[in-house]
């Protein structure tokens, strides 16, 4: 079980996390070189601001992307990325911001690249120290997707036994810094994932574990936390989203045996259906008034609800994706699954419209954008598909690298990837930004 979203010294870590006087149980799962040249601006319209993107659906606006590409191939730049992490990068404005973790010096920082040449902006290091002592081996100690209002970067860490939410300005200044909750899993120690959620001047946090589960908001402007939602306790690690769907706005997650809906401004529960399996990665999806959720472990499946409360399953199947989320365009659901299938159901009733095999493991995303389907499996081989309910069609294959776990991003007709080449000590991350010159 495993998990799929700075001129000059140190940025001081937090006293309330320094001081935490909990003892200190193993973790579960995943200096300022401020060289900026723009001030803060509102999000525009094409930014990609946050795990899953605008729309919260990963499907991309705007121009075509490329569909063949590689690594000396419809390059526009390639950036060198230090440490390690499995987030994705955001887009918001002029700048590509990501998150990553150098595992050696236990520091873990939020780093910014400039979107037309690929420079680094800035690295700001928001933790020293605290590392958990154990995750699983494919995950980080920066898996979470960061997230922007257009005005500052908010970012995720666990952290000496917690969960830890930094806010920073878009020139890497860290305003705020604040010890989210408890994250003390004790049986599954594979680090931490779910991504921040921002939604009407809050940021939405998730930690899932047998000793301390919930969902928090927290003020956007001060880091004041707005309310606090306990969750069954057990281990899970999906990102939470808000959907509007059934006529409401709906903070949707799945995971601890349930797919379950809360009310996004003050984090009641508005319903919940029992089903899918305790552990889960994957966010929910929707189509109209039908949401869905997949996982997991240690059960399998897929299921698609109404999201009006009455708790009726529309269908489901003893299919999973486990660590990706699936995505749900004009009646038609795609997933790209833990052993490399792909797969196209009917939103309506389930009915599988096509399966094929490709190469696995898997736990990027798919992004939708110019009618195809971009995603990567773990050994660094991209894919391009067709996105046609009628037949699987497979345009590209590509080799970018040794390893890819972050979901493609897509704006404007450019395609960012994290990639890594190497093994061990050698081992290197490099950010692509793919498009036509």
């Amino acid at each position: 079980m495993m998990y799929s979203p700075c001129p000059l010294a140190l940025a001081p870590s937090n006293p309330t996390i320094e001081n935490d006087p909990m003892k200190r149980l193993p973790a579960l799962f995943c200096l300022t070189s401020v060289l900026t040249l723009f001030a803060a601006t509102p999000l525009h319209a094409g930014d990609w601001h946050a795990w899953r993107g605008p729309s919260g659906n990963a499907v991309a606006d705007g121009p075509a992307p490329p569909t063949s590409f590689g690594p000396n191939k419809n390059v526009i730049w390639k950036a060198d990325v230090p440490g390690r992490g499995h987030s994705s990068p955001i887009i918001v404005g002029n700048r590509v911001i990501l998150t990553t973790a150098d595992d050696r010096a236990q520091v873990q920082s939020v780093v910014a690249f400039d979107r037309a040449t690929g420079k680094q902006l800035w690295k700001t290091d928001v933790n020293r120290g605290g590392f958990p002592s154990k995750i699983h081996k494919k995950n980080t100690h920066a898996s979470p997707t960061p997230a922007s209002d257009g005005k500052r970067v908010f970012a995720v860490f666990n952290n000496h036994d917690s969960v830890q939410l930094t806010a920073l300005s878009l020139d890497g200044e860290q305003l705020w810094q604040v010890k989210a909750g408890a994250y003390r899993p004790s049986k599954y120690q594979f680090g931490y994932a779910p991504s921040p959620l921002l939604h009407d001047g809050k940021i939405i946090v998730a930690a899932e574990t047998e000793n301390d589960s919930y969902l928090a908001a927290f003020d956007a402007n001060s880091g004041k936390r707005v309310w606090l939602s306990p969750r069954p306790k057990s281990v899970s690690y999906s990102s939470p989203i808000v959907a509007k769907v059934a006529g409401r706005e709906q903070l949707l997650i799945t995971g601890l045996g349930q797919l379950a809906a809360y009310d996004p401004a003050n984090g009641k529960p508005l319903w919940s259906v029992n089903a899918i399996a305790p552990a889960t990665c994957g966010t929910v999806v929707w189509d109209g008034d039908v949401v869905f959720g997949s996982g997991g472990y240690p059960t399998k499946e897929t299921v698609a609800v109404k999201a009006d409360g009455s708790g009726k399953v529309v269908w489901r199947n003893s299919e999973k994706c486990y660590e990706q989320s699936m995505l749900a365009h004009k009646g038609y659901l795609y997933a790209f699954d833990d052993r490399g299938i792909a797969r196209c159901w009917r939103v309506s009733d389930g009915e599988e419209m096509w399966s094929e095999r490709l190469r696995g493991p898997v736990s990027a995303s798919f992004t939708l954008a110019g009618g195809h389907l971009y995603t990567a499996n773990e050994r660094g081989t991209f894919y391009v598909i067709k996105a046609d309910p009628e037949e699987f069609d497979l345009v590209e294959e590509i080799e970018m690298g040794d390893e890819s776990f972050a979901s493609p991003v897509i704006v404007d007709g450019q395609i960012f990837l994290r990639v890594a080449d190497g093994r061990g000590p050698g081992r290197k991350e490099t950010l692509y930004c793919i498009g036509t010159k």
